[in-house]
């Protein structure tokens, strides 16, 4: 981990200053004043001589805000000082906006495959000499190395975010305008479980009782359309069985709290929610609730820890996927039964909704989805639902 800097604050004539070191030189840092001013050395090594080059720089500035510094002594803002700062911005405490563990883990992933890029590919140092066609190059990049469509259009996204904001935050020399236009991909390539598909999976695990445990998840999944980070932090303190409903918290509000006595639980949409318990569920839960553990969590893995999603995907194509994927074959080319994942109950569930007329606004709320296209995908896909309803108007 890097030796976090001993930075020094210092109010001059008109502007705050942050003072910090880096190579043995001091700069400053006026990005914290109403309009934010940027970062410029000082070109100065021992702290003695700061005060004067301060007053030189705030004098400067001040007297012209459209020519700050005739400024050589400003320096471009390199590719790895500028990750850090980004990263720096996205990890601030939530309620200033800071984004969520996962979404931070992302950022920083796509970063720290961009600048090797820069480097490597590009010759690069610098985020002056960002611009489109580096973008365009990248992205071709990702696209020779097998990366997927989506993650093409998230990472390139994703680093229009971050030149933005260190235009938006005059970090560097030469703002350069980014004109990539994307196109999203429609649809989705995730394999949709049929109904006796699903059934046979239940009846497979029923039948085993070392993988009881697993059909039960199974069963949830499939009438919940839960995420399975979701359901496995599920508790019983999230479901009413006098209303029969479940909610499912987000408790970003509490990251704050020094000392939690549990995990902090958060969604995707940063939303709470909650939905009616489904018939085919209820059964599963009147069971568990006879077994209650003390940790409060609803289900739990094959030696009755927490679950975990990486051993339920391995232990369902391992147990459950291979040894009915003759009963379902694949055709060539094309995904089947053998392709499905966790994340395939989630496309079950809409499926099952679309084909028994639920309204798609009241699965979007079931489902924490503001705007999904995965819902509409699947309520645009149930063609024989919109024959049934054209058969049904009365015209004259």
């Amino acid at each position: 981990m890097p030796k976090k800097r001993d930075n020094i604050t210092m109010v001059s004539h008109h502007f705050n200053w942050i003072i910090y070191q880096r190579d043995g030189v001091f700069y400053a840092d006026g990005r914290n004043n109403t309009k934010p001013l940027g970062r410029y050395s000082l070109g100065v090594k021992t702290k003695e001589e700061i005060p004067e080059r301060l007053y030189h720089l705030d004098e400067v500035l001040s007297s012209s805000r459209t020519n700050p510094v005739s400024l050589k002594a400003r320096e471009p803002l390199v590719l790895e000082e500028g990750r850090r700062l980004y990263l720096e911005h996205q990890g601030r405490p939530r309620s200033m906006g800071g984004v969520k563990s996962s979404s931070f883990k992302r950022y920083r992933a796509v970063l720290d495959k961009f600048i090797p890029f820069c480097n490597s590919n590009a010759k690069i140092r610098n985020w002056d000499q960002v611009n489109t066609l580096v973008i365009e190059k990248y992205a071709g990049w990702l696209d020779k190395n097998g990366y997927a469509f989506r993650t093409q259009y998230f990472e390139i996204n994703c680093l229009k975010q971050v030149i933005n904001w260190i235009v938006e935050n005059d970090l560097i020399l030469k703002p350069a305008k980014i004109n990539i236009k994307l196109s999203k991909a429609k649809g989705s390539d995730t394999y949709c479980w049929m109904p006796e598909e699903v059934q046979a999976m239940i009846n497979l695990c029923e039948s085993n009782k070392k993988l009881q445990w697993l059909g039960d998840v199974i069963g949830a999944l499939a009438s919940t359309g839960l995420r399975i980070s979701e359901l496995a932090s599920l508790r019983w303190g999230d479901i009413d069985f006098e209303n029969h409903r479940i909610q499912i918290k987000d408790e970003s509000a509490l990251a704050g709290i020094r000392k939690p006595k549990r995990e902090i639980r958060t969604t995707k949409s940063s939303r709470s929610r909650s939905f009616p318990i489904h018939s085919n569920l209820r059964p599963i839960l009147d069971r568990l609730k006879n077994f209650k553990a003390k940790d409060g969590l609803v289900f739990h893995g094959p030696l009755g820890g927490r679950l975990k999603p990486d051993t339920i995907r391995n232990i369902l194509k391992r147990d459950v996927l291979d040894c009915l994927a003759g009963r379902f074959p694949s055709s060539d080319g094309a995904k089947g039964f053998k392709d499905g994942r966790l994340h395939s109950f989630r496309h079950f569930f809409c499926s099952a909704c679309a084909n028994n007329r639920v309204p798609e606004a009241m699965v979007m709320r079931w489902l924490g989805h503001q705007d999904s296209e995965m819902v509409r995908y699947y309520y645009h896909l149930h063609d024989n639902m919109a024959r049934q309803f054209m058969s049904e108007v009365r015209l004259y």
